[in-house]
């Protein structure tokens, strides 16, 4: 965890840059150092990023070219400000490569949608997702997706580049397409990985930021961009996990993706399992990657004194689980984009955004019913309420 002191000057930078005013270098260059970097991508990168406003992708893209190549940033914004612009794909490439965007609910609610086109476009080439296995799992029952693996580490800002020369390396691929849904793997689109024009960048901050689109939900925002690229008019989410899950009536998930603002305060996680358990359904809750998480998940399984059944495998078979769930419960989180693109009936309690445009990005879609609870306030008894009327419902 960064220092209150990192803390402090990257919202300092961060207040500096919404503001739109010239952000002090000084503030840049000590928040680039290892012992801060932490710092510069949780509050910066994501405060910029999460605000969906077109100009502060100009804004992100010169203070991070900076980080990234200090005096000598401007071949890189120079480079960003030509790919941003949408283009369609011409000639067969026999490989396409898509890249992960790491996380994994951006993976379903984004990257599913590019590769979903991907496939139908070019069905003769060899289609893969460049990322992280558990990314990939995601896919890997679809036989026409393939694996390229990249490391990622989220740590320094050090760190997080090292993946940029094994990238660019495994993307040398003659007669080959790049991908990038706005992925990490490139810094958000300013890292070089391939020629130009072998490469295809969707820049799903500022797309449809602005006139009618602007409450559009990322989903809808990529299928748009795939229809303007590749000439498919239909792309949709989805997942294609391995294995066969246990049945379950109702999966629940209390992951937050370390953003501790989109959890409901105590005693909310241990009342709604309370609640859930009155109907006599079988639960299953993801106990998540172990530490704070599994923690939270054991503590309100235990006040709860509710019969619950814990998954402790992959998010790829917990992903199979609430495909064949009649209901999902959980948090904005990864679970959630998962239910939409399965058509399961989903519960999505929704805090902790930034601004309005965060909360309509990031909202779940899908052909099945969808109940979002938006939390302005996170009273836990109001929140409970409004999730008792829908179970009544």
């Amino acid at each position: 965890m960064a220092s209150t002191s990192c803390n402090e000057r990257a919202e300092s930078l961060l207040d500096s840059c919404l503001r739109g005013a010239v952000w002090p270098p000084e503030l840049l260059r000590g928040l680039v150092d290892d012992d801060c970097s932490e710092a510069l991508f949780r509050v910066v990168a994501e405060g910029l990023a999460d605000r969906f406003e077109p100009a502060l992708c100009d804004i992100y893209a010169a203070l991070f070219a900076e980080a990234i190549a200090p005096g000598e940033s401007a071949a890189l914004v120079e480079r960003y400000r030509r790919v941003r612009i949408p283009r369609a794909v011409e000639g067969r490439p026999r490989r396409v490569f898509v890249l992960s965007r790491v996380t994994l609910g951006a993976d379903v609610a984004v990257t599913s949608v590019i590769l979903d086109a991907a496939k139908r476009r070019f069905p003769a080439a060899a289609v893969y997702l460049a990322g992280p296995r558990k990314n990939w799992e995601l896919f890997a029952a679809d036989p026409r997706i393939g694996h390229l693996p990249i490391n990622y580490r989220r740590g320094t800002l050090r760190e997080r580049l090292a993946a940029w020369p094994e990238l660019r390396a495994a993307l040398a691929e003659p007669g080959s397409i790049v991908i990038d849904p706005d992925s990490r793997l490139t810094q958000l689109g300013l890292l070089p990985v391939c020629p130009e024009e072998r490469y295809y960048f969707f820049e799903s901050r500022a797309y449809g930021g602005d006139g009618d689109d602007g409450d559009d939900a990322l989903p809808e925002l990529t299928r748009r961009w795939a229809e303007e690229t590749f000439g498919i008019a239909d792309a949709k989410a989805y997942v294609a996990p391995f294995g066969q899950a246990p049945p379950s009536d109702i999966t629940i998930s209390l992951g937050v993706g370390e953003n501790a603002a989109k959890r409901i305060p105590d005693p909310f996680e241990e009342e709604l399992l309370k609640l859930l358990a009155q109907s006599g359904a079988a639960l299953w809750i993801d106990r998540g990657a172990g530490g704070e998480e599994a923690a939270r998940v054991e503590r309100a399984i235990r006040r709860s004194g509710a019969k619950v059944q814990t998954w402790d495998g992959s998010f790829a078979g917990f992903a199979a689980m609430i495909a064949r769930s009649k209901l999902y419960v959980g948090y904005d989180s990864a679970g959630q984009h998962v239910a939409a693109a399965c058509g399961t009936p989903l519960i999505a309690v929704f805090a902790g955004f930034s601004c309005p445009r965060m909360f309509s990005r990031w909202r779940p879609t899908g052909p099945g019913r969808i109940d979002l609870i938006r939390v302005d306030n996170p009273d836990p008894t109001l929140v409970l309420d409004q999730i008792r009327r829908v179970l009544t419902r």
